[in-house]
């Protein structure tokens, strides 16, 4: 059996998406003056994000066929100090045509606590 070179053909496309906080658990540092904006090729995703306390952030992922994000992330905040943490988010399409995450995450430095958030597609 041949096998192909190419990349699997993937159900989302994040690059050039922008999304905003809708809610987040209390251990969180994201809110709904947070701004991400996303870029894909292939099967990598990364983002910028900033605003809402948070000074610069990066995420850096791997998407899979169902464009649920495998992640890694961080953040410098206002107060000066280096966050770093893990996600899943599991897309979700609402019926305005635009993207929903559910995102699951944890903490890597600190008290290592975790949450859940919900960002949206501006």
């Amino acid at each position: 059996m041949e096998q192909s070179n190419q990349a699997p053909k993937l159900n989302i496309n994040y690059h050039g998406r922008r999304f905003r906080t809708v809610s987040n658990t209390n251990n969180g540092e994201v809110n709904e003056e947070t701004v991400f904006l996303y870029f894909q090729k292939e099967d990598r995703v990364w983002a910028e994000y900033e605003g809402g306390g948070i000074v610069k952030g990066h995420l850096i992922a791997i998407v899979n066929q169902a464009g649920e994000l495998d992640m890694r992330y961080h953040h410098l905040n206002e107060q000066g100090e280096r966050m770093t943490g893990i996600c899943k988010s599991t897309p979700e399409w609402m019926d305005n045509g635009k993207l929903r995450l559910h995102e699951q995450w944890e903490w890597t430095c600190k008290d290592r606590s975790s949450g859940r958030s919900i960002i949206e597609e501006l």
